[in-house]
């Protein structure tokens, strides 16, 4: 560990501490001595309040209200935060406005040499969704729906939200609890419990229309409303035999809730169990084009008949 992250680390370490030893530090950051009391010496140059006890037990704490000195980042640190930086653009992600103020910010932290780095960077590195002949563009289209930011807010305050949503030329109002906000296929998905119904629901984020606080009394508690939805949990209807093949293009891509299970010790055979609404026609078509891309390498141990009759015409529409 280099110099420069080994006291970072240190500085963090003893920050979260009213007590410490140097014995301490030797032993969990695996340093001699000498090498803890220079790094604790340097640590008090920058500014960090210590203050030594005497003593056979003797050792140092930190003044009480005291502010972790600024933390500096090693080259790699720099580079590590700059491209996944980088791999978030265009990704419909929330707060992208702040986006060229946060660059700014994060080279104004750095060393010319390390600006040069990310310059250089920023020229030779690609990835999907970016304009090869302008990086930097961010089109309107890959902005995120403005009520993203507004939920974000909301949902840090209470996960018990009243929101109302338009289905169908048709304005609704659901008491929810909040599960899970998530991004699958492009799109913003928020998954709920609906307390009226008492079931899981999914609904996108752009057709959410108003979004605040549920100030009900006698809320139902978390732990609650996860025991409801266990007794709701759907039987498998869906279970695959993966090999090595089909696990790579798992890898590749796989709608969010699913999960295989690896079933020998080199991960070259897994088992995928999950539901399939068959009512929905949608799903029923993603599934059906998610197995197509998952290739020859799978055995289907049990399959809904509707997957296979979306199945069959997909295959002939290719092969008449």
């Amino acid at each position: 560990m280099k110099k420069v992250e080994r006291i970072n680390i240190i500085m963090r370490y003893v920050n979260n501490r009213s007590h410490f030893t140097i014995t301490e530090i030797m032993r969990e950051f695996d340093i001699s001595r000498s090498t803890a009391i220079r790094d604790i010496r340097e640590i008090e140059a920058m500014g960090m309040p210590l203050v030594a006890e005497v003593g056979r037990d003797g050792g140092y704490f930190v003044l009480n209200n005291s502010i972790l000195p600024t933390i500096r980042f090693s080259d790699n640190e720099v580079k590590a935060l700059f491209i996944a930086f980088m791999a978030t653009r265009n990704q419909q992600l929330p707060y992208l406005k702040i986006r060229q103020s946060l660059a700014e910010k994060l080279l104004g932290l750095i060393s010319e040499n390390q600006q040069d780095d990310l310059l250089l960077l920023n020229q030779i590195l690609l990835f999907e969704g970016t304009n090869p002949y302008n990086p930097d563009l961010l089109d309107l289209s890959d902005l995120p729906h403005p009520m993203l930011e507004k939920l974000i807010q909301v949902l840090l305050l209470d996960r018990y939200l009243l929101i109302t949503i338009k289905e169908e030329k048709e304005i609704k109002a659901y008491h929810i609890y909040l599960l899970y906000l998530y991004r699958e296929k492009s799109f913003w998905q928020i998954e709920v419990f609906d307390f009226e119904d008492e079931k899981r629901r999914i609904f996108p984020v752009d057709i959410l229309i108003d979004i605040k606080p549920d100030h009900t009394k006698n809320r139902v508690s978390k732990k609650k409303i996860l025991e409801k939805l266990s007794k709701l949990e759907e039987v498998s209807n869906l279970v695959l035999d993966l090999g090595p093949k089909a696990i790579a293009q798992f890898k590749k891509y796989h709608p969010l809730k699913f999960s295989i299970s690896y079933t020998n010790p080199y991960q070259t055979t897994a088992i995928l169990k999950t539901f399939i609404n068959v009512n929905n026609l949608e799903e029923l078509t993603e599934i059906a084009n998610w197995l197509l891309f998952l290739g020859g390498d799978i055995k289907i141990r049990e399959v809904p008949e509707e997957v296979l009759e979306v199945l069959q015409e997909r295959l002939y529409l290719y092969y008449p």
